[in-house]
């Protein structure tokens, strides 16, 4: 949303903000097996074999790992669409979005 700046003696500037961008966060648990995460990964997020296994690994080593940043419509729309897939089979996969800081 654009924001109006008032710089002195009537006259204003106007500032287009950028959006505040979302990560989205892939937990980990100790069900969903690691392929079908992969998978999930290239489908929806659309990032290369290799990486979709670092993010996988990282995500069963600490717990949690960053996915992507995204507008936070798009962090969200993603993020549903990935944990509805892994619902449809039958595992708890989750995704999580949170701002930027």
């Amino acid at each position: 949303m654009p924001e109006t700046i008032t710089i002195g003696r009537g006259k204003t500037e106007t500032e287009v903000l950028r959006p505040r961008l979302h990560k989205v966060i892939l937990l980990n648990d100790d069900y969903t097996p690691r392929s079908f995460v992969v998978r999930i990964l290239k489908a929806e997020f659309r990032v290369g074999d290799g990486k979709a296994q670092q993010i996988m690994t990282t995500a069963h080593q600490l717990g949690a790992c960053v996915v992507a940043v995204f507008t936070q419509d798009v962090a969200e729309t993603k993020a549903t669409r990935a944990v509805d897939a892994a619902r449809k089979e039958g595992y708890p996969l989750m995704f999580t979005t949170e701002p930027e800081a």
